[in-house]
């Protein structure tokens, strides 16, 4: 158990965290990070430094208690499909069950999403034995609309493998696409009712820009990268991801929860460290962004920690852009 959490610090310092996907369950908010080992290893942009085998689950009842680590809640050898990288993964609460959503790769190497189930938000998750058939990539992101529909995003480049998925299938040399043409956007599907499922192809959101045109590759100031997140704000969704290269969380806006998303603006400009994930919830009448960044090791890229800051919305409905530098 830590002490009670304040804004913009390490939600718990005992082991180091990152991608954080926040909930509200059963009353509390539960925090599903991933869980980034303590070792010394070189970087490089296949991600190799990011060696994850397992996930913790904290907790907090609000934020004037203390924040409980439940401790390990899944690990890698309990996966029969998965070989290493138990990346960002995300949560979901359907038909009296939670489950945990995450990405590893598979014995070739290739990243997939699996799921596992729980009878308590805190786990323990029992994993599937095989992973989602369709699924592939990584940062998987769970979106339960109004009418208890489903849907999953997910998708990230470099490291995730979003690019060799161009043509439908996996070609491990395929890069691009080029820098004029349009951004790859995150995949999105529709999750069976039992969520254990993909329902039909993953399909890809557009992107696009005041005008209505796509987001070039070559924008990566606005471009997709990785970590969507999708939230619901007075009738509008709301796609949330990183722009990787250029290290700031940013957003879009849809009528449609398969898009087009239309650009709107930043949310957190770079933060400590090379990578920014996050995920956004209201809890008690206020939003919140749930991030992470490398403060807790003075920088160092694989050894992060999870935070959070209050959200504020304009009343146009944009939302306010958060300094780093100012928390």
């Amino acid at each position: 158990m830590n002490n009670k959490p304040s804004p913009n610090k390490s939600l718990v310092t005992n082991i180091y965290t990152a991608d954080p996907s926040a909930h509200v369950f059963e009353g509390k908010i539960y925090i599903y990070p991933s869980h980034d080992l303590d070792h010394d290893g070189p970087n490089n942009d296949n991600g190799d430094q990011y060696a994850m085998e397992d996930y913790h689950v904290l907790s907090i009842d609000n934020f004037d208690s203390p924040v409980v680590d439940h401790g390990v809640v899944m690990h890698l050898k309990d996966i029969p499909w998965a070989s290493k990288q138990l990346w960002a993964p995300d949560a979901a609460y359907k038909n009296e069950t939670y489950f945990l959503y995450y990405p590893a790769r598979d014995h070739d190497g290739i990243f997939r999403i699996g799921v596992a189930t729980s009878a308590s938000p805190a786990g323990p998750f029992t994993p599937e034995p095989t992973y989602m058939e369709g699924s592939f990539s990584i940062d998987p992101a769970v979106f339960m609309d109004d009418d208890n529909q489903a849907f999953i995003y997910f998708g990230g480049l470099w490291g995730g493998q979003l690019e060799k998925w161009q043509t439908g299938i996996f070609k491990p040399d395929e890069t691009g696409p080029e820098s004029e043409t349009p951004a790859l956007g995150p995949r999105v599907a529709l999750l069976s009712d039992d969520m254990l499922s993909i329902e039909g192809a993953p399909q890809e959101i557009s992107i696009i820009d005041e005008n209505g045109h796509p987001i070039t590759a070559g924008d990566e100031d606005r471009r997709y990268f990785e970590g969507p997140w999708v939230h619901k704000h007075n009738g509008w969704y709301y796609l949330s991801y990183s722009t990787g290269t250029t290290h700031k969380l940013v957003y879009a806006v849809s009528q449609n929860p398969l898009g087009p998303f239309t650009f709107k603006g930043t949310i957190l400009t770079p933060v400590i460290g090379w990578t920014t994930h996050h995920s956004i919830l209201e809890f008690e009448d206020k939003w919140y962004l749930f991030y992470h960044d490398s403060s807790l090791s003075e920088g160092v890229n694989h050894k992060r920690c999870v935070k959070y800051t209050e959200l504020h919305y304009n009343e146009d409905g944009t939302i306010k852009t958060i300094d780093y530098n100012d928390l």
